[in-house]
């Protein structure tokens, strides 16, 4: 499951996507008409600037930019900046791996079969961009 604030990134981040047509968007629109708290959408905003996904403009024509074409922004990259690994047990995880303390890992069945399940998720989430949600 992914948090909220991930899913308020995806949300503010398509909303820039869909209504910048080159012109940087105030973080009280996105909250406004996306229904996310702003503190929090402020914070969001924020780490996405910080890794390099948006642009902040200040002044008169402030607010916030897309820094790449969102047909390269994917989704897996939005999900590890909020939530971190996408794989859902740490010894499956490619970025974020921790060895299990309980088990062979060798022989686990279960790893096999989060192993399969990361890279399912990893073909649709690192397939999909900003751009084919827009689409959608």
């Amino acid at each position: 499951m992914i948090s909220k604030k991930c899913k308020y990134a995806l949300k503010a981040l398509l909303y820039i996507s869909k209504n910048s047509g080159g012109k940087a968007i105030l973080t009280s629109s996105i909250a406004q008409d996306e229904n996310i708290p702003r503190k929090f959408l402020e914070s969001i905003l924020r780490s996405l600037r910080n890794n390099q996904i948006l642009y902040s403009k200040r002044g008169k024509e402030g607010g916030f930019l897309l820094l790449r074409d969102p047909k390269e922004i994917y989704i897996v990259e939005i999900m590890r900046i909020m939530d971190g690994p996408v794989a859902m047990l740490p010894c499956v995880s490619l970025n974020y791996y921790q060895s299990c303390e309980e088990c062979d890992e060798k022989n686990c069945a279960i790893k096999g079969m989060f192993e399969t399940i990361r890279d399912k998720t990893l073909e649709v989430l690192g397939g999909t961009s900003l751009h084919d949600l827009n689409q959608q």
